[in-house]
C-alpha cells in the first residue's frame, strides 16, 4: 500500500509510504492534514476515485457528477457515493489498499467505532461511565 493514514494529534495524516523517512527525524513528510477524511467512490464496484479533506473531495463529486449527467451519463453519476467523517484509520487504510473494500465498509458504515477515539479511551466500556454509574447509584 502505497498511501496510507495515520493519525497524529487528532488530525489525520497521508503518508506516502514510498517516500524514505527522513534521517534526521526517522519520520516520512505528511502530505495532507486535515480533521476529518472524505473518500468518494463508486458503489457499484467500491474501486476509490478520490480521498482527502472533506471540502475537496464533496466539491470534486460534485462537479463530476454535474459533468457526467451532463453528459447524458446518468446511471454513472448516481454511483458515486462520498462517506467523511472520523473514520477509523484501518478502514480508511483497506479503503485505499483493497480494491472493492469500500462498497463493504459502507454496508457497515452505521456500525463503526468514531474514528478518532482509540481503543483504550474507551475504558469505561460502551456507554463511557454512565452506564455503570447509574448502577451503582441503584444498587446503594
Amino acid at each position: 500500500m502505497d498511501l496510507q493514514y495515520q493519525l497524529k494529534a487528532g488530525s489525520y495524516c497521508l503518508y506516502d509510504m514510498r517516500e524514505t523517512p527522513s534521517a534526521i527525524t526517522g519520520e516520512r513528510r505528511c502530505r495532507l492534514r486535515t480533521e476529518l477524511v472524505a473518500i468518494a467512490f463508486d458503489l457499484v464496484t467500491g474501486q476509490v476515485h478520490e480521498h482527502g479533506s472533506p471540502t475537496r473531495i464533496h466539491s470534486w463529486a460534485l462537479s463530476t457528477r454535474r459533468r457526467l449527467r451532463a453528459a447524458g451519463d446518468w446511471e454513472q453519476a448516481d454511483s458515486i457515493v462520498v462517506v467523511s467523517g472520523p473514520l477509523p484509520v484501518d478502514e480508511i487504510n483497506k479503503c485505499l489498499g483493497i480494491r472493492g473494500y469500500c462498497r463493504r465498509m459502507f454496508q457497515r458504515l452505521s456500525t463503526l467505532p468514531h474514528g478518532k477515539l482509540q481503543p483504550h479511551a474507551h475504558g469505561a466500556g460502551a456507554h463511557g461511565g454512565r452506564y455503570q454509574d447509574r448502577q451503582q447509584r441503584r444498587a446503594a
